[in-house]
């Protein structure tokens, strides 16, 4: 839930007069609405007021904004795809957590690569894949990109009809039986889960369908820029996941509950504080109210104790919510997955999110080529009298 301000902290917050504060708000730069408690007086988004308050303060210089958007800075790529918007997350204009109480993966990707349909992810080969998990995903993915046409110059329709084949491969390389039903049915089936868990599974993937652009995301979208066939766009998004920070998190969240249920939950979390360590699991910089995939997934998911202990003292110690990797690692433990489930539908949802990326990057035509900002030696040019 966002947090709201008055008229007189949001001028303190700003430091600037009621008429700019106003003129934020008549171009929609600052949410307002009436106060409950009085309806002659109003009150404003506080979200809204951080980010214009950052901007401000990193200054308007190039290089300055430049540099903020590489971590979590000013936005730098136009997108029609997602956004995180007010704590929610939106999927080209649809509440994601909403979408997710009904929606297929296949669905979700009809409306992330506006194809105007539902795509279909069924097994290519009547044969099934003998094993399954991360490095046949890289193996089989590799192959497809090797033998794939590059994505610069193609129409958007043969685009997803790779990101498709794609994506199929994937599923099957991380565990999904054959056959033509929506992958989380296959995935249930060929880790024995029930329907009801099969639908926590069907929920999950559309929740990390896709999250603006995160590390992986970008990485698809920098070889798509590239022309790089769909396939390997989505290896270099498979590869930028495999990073502790990103889809490794889901893992680290199951270490840390390892940790709580063998030291005991207070020491657990006062080690890995102790010893500066984010709490995976918990927490995340675009929802500092809560993550609300977490909020979407864990009502509906069986809880054990050691995980709802730890749930309670990492919020009575650090007041940060459980985000989509804790929500993850509870779905791992409730159904008895795999230990590596969590990064499993991580991969095979975001995948779709890839595509997407991949495709609007491709058809725009536009390269992706930053610049360095140089800090080393600068030597000097003898014939030239200058620094080189």
């Amino acid at each position: 839930m966002s947090e709201w301000l008055t008229r007189e902290e949001a001028l303190a917050r700003l430091n600037v007069r009621p008429q700019t504060l106003y003129a934020y708000v008549s171009r929609g730069r600052i949410g307002m609405r009436p106060d409950g408690a009085d309806p002659r007086r109003s009150q404003y988004r506080a979200d809204d007021i951080a980010a214009i308050a950052t901007r401000r303060a990193r200054g308007r210089s190039p290089q300055a904004i430049a540099e903020s958007a590489i971590a979590w800075g000013e936005p730098a790529i136009a997108t029609a795809i997602s956004t995180v918007l007010h704590g929610r997350l939106v999927y080209r204009g649809k509440d994601a957590a909403a979408l997710a109480a009904m929606a297929t993966l296949e669905e979700t990707a009809g409306l992330l690569w506006a194809s105007g349909a539902p795509v279909s992810f069924a097994s290519l080969t009547p044969s099934t894949v003998r094993e399954s998990g991360t490095p046949t995903a890289f193996a089989r993915l590799s192959a497809l990109a090797a033998a794939g046409w590059p994505s610069l110059g193609r129409r958007p329709a043969m685009l997803q009809q790779d990101g498709a084949s794609a994506t199929s491969v994937l599923a099957a390389s991380l565990g999904a039986s054959p056959g033509a039903e929506p992958v989380h049915e296959r995935l249930a089936r060929g880790w024995s889960v029930d329907a009801a868990g099969a639908d926590l599974i069907r929920k999950a993937l559309v929740l990390l369908a896709d999250h603006e652009l995160n590390a992986s995301t970008f990485a698809a979208r920098v070889a798509a820029s590239t022309g790089a066939p769909i396939a390997a766009c989505l290896l270099a998004g498979l590869a930028t996941l495999t990073g502790p920070r990103h889809g490794g998190a889901g893992a680290a969240a199951l270490n840390l509950a390892e940790d709580a249920e063998r030291l005991g939950t207070n020491e657990a979390v006062a080690r890995w504080l102790a010893h500066d360590r984010p709490l995976p699991g918990f927490g995340h910089q675009l929802y500092p109210e809560g993550d609300p995939r977490a909020e979407a997934l864990l009502p509906d998911v069986t809880i054990d104790d050691g995980l709802l202990r730890l749930r309670d003292a990492v919020l009575a110690a650090t007041g940060l919510h459980p985000n989509v990797d804790f929500a993850l690692a509870a779905l791992t433990r409730s159904l008895h997955l795999p230990a590596d489930a969590p990064f499993r539908l991580f991969a095979l949802g975001r995948s779709v999110g890839w595509t997407a990326h991949a495709i609007e990057q491709a058809t725009s035509n536009r390269p992706i080529r930053p610049r360095a900002r140089y800090d080393g030696p600068v030597e000097r040019d003898r014939r030239l009298g200058a620094t080189v």
